[in-house]
């Protein structure tokens, strides 16, 4: 009995001190400095965000407010947004908070609105057996992706996020006790470059990710994992993903969002971004160019796999059939179910 709550007691200790938050941004692999509350909208504490209902999920707990800096970079710069537990350099998130690493890129606002903008740009989950907190743990706390090369210059918030999936078997609207925890960040950007091409897949998190998302509600211990749905739409078209603009609603009966038309004019602070969003269309992919990015995948297990869940890639051994749309490659180790 005692070593039973000993083992009990040792597991609950660990689900409380191994949270995170984001210390801060290294541009071209030169660090930008401690961020905190100076260019990341820094939540109060390293707690997650569990309820998908509050604006809180967008940019974590007081992520609303701009703070006074900018992080400048150019368009198809690599970035490394760098995680930390309690101190920079210690053991940054518990490796059993396993889960993925999401990045989303919106046009910069002032104030406590978000705006349904948001467009994702990098997502890292799960290969073989090898999960995206588990790649960060090792890169020393930080998350390296490359901004897209057409972006237009301008004002952006970037938001990543880490999903820990430890305790993702029970929704958290069933049990707030349980349920997948999130860990967002902001960072305010400055982008320079040429590009014209602007956030446009008008993805809103309150209504785009809900509790029965595959990729949310999820069982990290049910045997064998091979293969995990990031959550949220594919990656942006401009990025080399899929031209669609997702968003859900609660009330859905799907657990994967559906297509809609983007707004042809969004209200937003006053910034090249800003006017460039209010003329620009979205850039267009040619038939061609989508067909030579599909290829046969290899025999996997049998089964179908979700819209936008992961379909195919080196190292995959999952189902390659897709319940919706046709499987796309996104790169030589992913690839992913997408609208037709």
């Amino acid at each position: 009995m005692f070593m039973t709550n000993l083992v009990a007691t040792l597991a609950l200790a660990s689900t409380v001190t191994a949270h995170t938050r984001m210390f801060s941004v290294w541009v071209n692999d030169e660090d930008q400095g401690d961020g905190r509350s100076l260019y990341i909208r820094s939540p109060p504490s390293n707690s997650p965000v569990k309820d998908i209902d509050n604006a809180a999920i967008v940019c974590n707990v007081g992520g609303g407010q701009a703070v006074s800096k900018f992080v400048n970079a150019a368009a198809g710069d690599k970035l490394s947004f760098e995680w930390y537990h309690d101190n920079r350099g210690d053991d940054i998130i518990d490796l059993s908070h396993k889960g993925p690493i999401i990045t989303y890129i919106a046009a910069f606002t002032e104030g406590d609105g978000f705006e349904p903008i948001w467009s994702k740009i990098d997502e890292e989950g799960l290969a073989g057996t090898t999960w995206a907190v588990d790649n960060l743990v090792a890169n020393g706390g930080k998350k390296d992706f490359t901004l897209p090369s057409t972006l237009a210059a301008g004002k952006y918030l970037i938001r990543q996020e880490i999903i820990a999936l430890h305790e993702a078997d029970a929704a958290f609207s069933e049990n707030s006790a349980r349920g997948a925890q999130f860990y967002p960040s902001c960072v305010q950007v400055e982008v320079t470059g040429s590009g014209s091409a602007v956030p446009d897949q008008n993805f809103d998190f309150q209504t785009g990710y809900t509790y029965s998302d595959p990729g949310i509600l999820f069982n990290l211990y049910s045997g064998s994992v091979t293969s995990y749905p990031i959550p949220g739409p594919a990656i942006w078209s401009t990025v080399g993903g899929s031209d669609s603009s997702p968003t859900s609603t609660k009330a859905a009966s799907t657990t994967q969002a559906t297509p809609t038309s983007v707004p042809t004019t969004t209200a937003v602070t006053t910034t090249a971004v800003a006017t460039t969003l209010l003329t620009a269309t979205k850039p267009v992919t040619s038939l061609t160019a989508q067909t030579t990015q599909v290829t046969s995948q290899p025999t996997g297990s049998v089964g179908t796999v979700a819209l936008y869940g992961r379909c195919g890639g080196a190292g995959y051994t999952g189902a390659t059939e897709c319940a919706q749309g046709f499987c796309k490659v996104q790169n030589p180790y992913y690839s992913q179910c997408v609208q037709n």
